[in-house]
């Protein structure tokens, strides 16, 4: 009996052997199968021979076959794929582990555990795809060049094969492990943000193209012109055959011009004549300028914008030696020569401390014609004289006129203060361009014959400094324009010559500049001049409400009639005339806002007096819903899921911005942004401004006025769709691609029929599509311009 047990004792490791080397067989051949063929469904085979291993060797040892298997899988990764693979296989262990079937999870991927999606953004793994062209999947390898500036990009044949490999490798272990796979890798909120939880709808917000008295003029003249077209239209019979042929020939030569198109539909060219690489479509139309009457009052320098059939589509070209620009705050004191080439405004001010050249830069001290002491000592000199600006608290928001190099609002970010400078295109060469060069807020724009692009009622202050605008001409009407827009309470702060000094005509136009402030009822609250510098400043007050005006012995200037709407902007002329005060209980600008930062949270009280807002609920509550929704897409998504490089992004526009909310919610960012309220769009603009934030009108049909490459990231949240047929969507793309800098991103949010429009547009550009999900009928796109632009021999005039 000994003798026999031992004996069968030596038989029984001999079995286990062979099972165990049937079974390693098994396994090897299951994993070469596995890579060899994505498609298949290895899961079904794993469990049957689990099974098998288990009925024969029981769960222990079976779990442990599972984990060699799982094992060497992920030695059999590549490096480059094992780093990315390694939360996925530690997921895969735990799942096997646990016998969880992969078939019900891949089918529900719409629910993936918030945590999880969250370690994956932080691992670093989440990627975006995209889910129609893989030659633009991101494998979003960064590097650094000059200065820190990240602008590279792989080429496109690593990109292909990188992606590719990432989605075979991706899709095997999804189905190998049990692993749900995140939809194209989206971060984990924007599964539920991209569908916008806040649908607009009609409602009784008034847009600007209603309130501009020329907007309603040329819709007058459209509407004759179409009951015009449709009279012409019943007497077809009467058209003489010599006509209808001529009709014949032209839609002929349509059905050429289509079938070209189709084979080839963009044809870029560099613009060309003059100086293009600065070129401001509606600023530079020569052709428009050449025709005025008369340039007294600055027409010159105002909107002329070209129609479509007068401009052909062109790209402006890139200055040579055009570099990724200086980051921000370096670039508050200095940027690239290369990128601005204008040394003429250096000599011109070479002695007032504006801007100096020096090698391959252009510095800017911080000093100006009025800031001998510089701008952060004049800043402080304003405060010590009014202490109740209050910088940074009271007053936040600030329109600079006739703003030079724009150091005044660039030394007023150290106060928490927001600065809008505008000034005339070319008056001092290329002083707007510095400004945004720099990363300080600025349009090309001029006090001439029309309205500023602003609401009523909405800058805490106003300054200008030594900016030469004849207040006292014409009954007033451009210091009736800035009492427009200042906010009741608000202050105008003028530093210019008459203020100070004494000769004959200084002391001619401070007499007739004061009177005038006196008959506008506003209060003169200091007039000195500071001992160090002896440069003076005079700050007046606009009055609170209406009780000067209604009691004042001569009625100059006359009150505005009502008809005169002062929240009309757009190709409005200027009007001598002063806008009563708001002074009704809940009426917009009755009430200051909250001291900043606390303004930037805060409802507007008068919205609670609107019953429906941009969503159709309350626009109070659909004030506080938009702002908790940006605050999530921009944190959860735009922060960690798109690969934007947040540290090269200065210059930011919003192009739709609604409530602000997009804005609001970068205010922890050294960003600034310009809100854009699409002339068509519900007038919100006011909100914005009220928040603390900075913003302006504009229509898209039309070129912003801007000099290119200004802006780092564009944001357009279905803007196109608002905008519908109204606009060419081909000419906003490539007004896009004007104002925004190579190596600068722009977030598409929109519904995927427009952006299967927009998307060959982007690629014919050679933008780079990094990241792109689609969800239902909604897409987000996030796309990075390039260096690219068309050979230099391929112009149009």
């Amino acid at each position: 009996m000994p003798l026999k047990h031992a004996k069968s004792d030596r038989r029984v490791p001999s079995f286990y052997r062979l099972v165990a080397a049937v079974i390693f067989v098994a396994f090897f051949l299951i994993a070469l199968w596995v890579f060899s063929s994505p498609s298949q469904r290895p899961q079904e085979l794993l469990n049957e021979v689990s099974s098998k291993v288990e009925n024969q060797l029981g769960a222990d040892e079976s779990s442990s076959s599972r984990e060699t298997f799982v094992e060497k899988e992920e030695d059999a990764l590549e490096p480059d794929e094992k780093e990315e693979g390694d939360l996925k296989l530690s997921t895969s262990k735990e799942n096997v582990a646990t016998k969880q079937d992969s078939k019900s999870q891949a089918e529900n991927t719409e629910t993936i555990d918030d945590a999880v999606a969250e370690d994956i953004q932080e691992d670093g793994s989440n990627k975006g795809k995209s889910d129609r062209d893989s030659e633009t999947s991101p494998r979003d390898d960064q590097q650094q060049v000059d200065d820190g500036i990240v602008g590279a990009r792989n080429s496109a044949d690593a990109e292909k094969s990188s992606s590719s490999t990432t989605d075979e490798q991706e899709k095997t272990l999804s189905e190998v492990t049990g692993t749900a796979k995140l939809p194209e890798a989206l971060p984990s909120v924007a599964q539920s943000e991209l569908t916008t939880e806040n649908t607009e709808v009609s409602g009784s917000w008034t847009t600007q193209a209603k309130e501009s008295i020329k907007e309603k003029e040329q819709e007058s003249h459209l509407k004759a012109e179409n009951e015009s077209a449709q009279n012409a239209g019943t007497n077809q019979a009467a058209v003489p055959q010599e006509l209808e042929d001529r009709e014949e020939v032209k839609k002929q030569d349509e059905q050429v011009k289509e079938e070209l198109e189709k084979s080839d539909p963009y044809h870029w060219k560099l613009c060309k004549g003059g100086d293009t690489t600065d070129f401001i479509p509606c600023l530079d139309n020569q052709e428009a300028i050449k025709k005025l009457p008369t340039t007294i009052h600055y027409e010159h320098r105002e909107r002329h914008c070209p129609s479509n059939d007068e401009s052909d589509l062109c790209l402006v070209p890139l200055p040579k030696g055009y570099k990724p620009p200086v980051r921000w705050p370096r670039s508050r004191d200095e940027i690239y020569y290369n990128n601005v080439p204008h040394p003429g405004l250096a000599s011109y001010k070479k002695d007032q401390n504006w801007v100096k050249k020096s090698g391959e830069l252009l510095i800017f001290p911080g000093g100006g014609t009025q800031f001998k002491g510089g701008a952060s000592h004049y800043i402080d000199y304003v405060e010590h004289v009014l202490p109740d600006i209050a910088w940074g608290k009271h007053t936040r928001v600030i329109l600079d006129v006739g703003c030079g190099v724009a150091s005044f609002a660039g030394f007023l970010f150290d106060k928490d203060v927001l600065t809008m400078s505008f000034a005339p295109k070319d008056e001092h060469e290329a002083q707007v361009q510095f400004a945004l060069e720099r990363g300080i807020p600025a349009i090309s724009a001029v006090m001439g014959t029309q309205r500023l692009v602003f609401p009523s009622n909405v800058f805490d202050a106003v300054h200008c400094a030594r900016c030469r605008v004849p207040w006292h001409l014409e009954g007033g009407k451009l210091l009736l324009e800035i009492n427009r827009v200042l906010r009741p309470g608000g202050y105008f702060i003028w530093s210019a010559t008459p203020v100070y000094l004494h000769e004959a005509e200084d002391v001619q136009i401070w007499k007739e500049t004061a009177s005038l402030a006196a008959a506008m009822c506003w209060n003169q609250l200091a007039r000195t001049a500071d001992s160090s510098t002896r440069i003076g400043v005079a700050i007046f007050q606009k009055p609170k409400n209406n009780f000067c005006y209604e009691h004042r012995k001569r009625k100059r200037p006359p009150i505005c009639k009502d008809n005169e709407k002062p929240d009309a902007a757009w190709y409005v002329p200027m009007q001598a005339c002063v806008h009563k005060i708001p002074s009704e209980d809940g009426e917009r600008s009755t009430e200051w806002p909250q001291e900043w930062p606390l303004r930037l949270e805060a409802t507007p009280s008068w919205l609670s007096n609107m019953p429906k807002g941009l969503y159709g609920k309350p626009a109070a509550e659909g004030f506080r819903s938009d702002a908790d929704h940006w605050k999530r897409v921009v944190e959860k998504s735009y922060m960690q899921g798109l690969g934007i490089d947040w540290d090269a992004v200065r210059n930011v526009m919003d192009m739709n911005a609604r409530y602000g909310g997009f804005a609001a919610a970068l205010t922890t960012r050294p960003v600034w942004v310009m809100n854009v309220v699409p002339t068509s769009e519900p007038d919100t603009l006011p909100v914005i401004f009220d928040r603390g934030l900075l913003g302006i009108y504009h229509d898209w049909c039309e070129s912003f006025s801007t000099y290119p490459r200004t802006y780092d990231l564009l944001h357009a949240d279905h803007l196109f769709s608002r905008i519908g047929k109204r606009c060419n969507h081909l000419r906003i793309v490539v007004e896009m691609d004007r104002i925004l800098r190579p190596q600068g991103w722009v977030i598409f949010r929109e519904k995927v029929s427009i952006m299967n429009e927009i998307e060959p547009i982007i690629k014919s550009l050679h933008w780079d599509i990094r990241f792109s999900y689609s969800q239902e009928k909604e897409q987000l796109l996030a796309v990075q311009k390039t260096m690219w632009r068309p050979a230099s021999t391929d112009t149009i005039q």
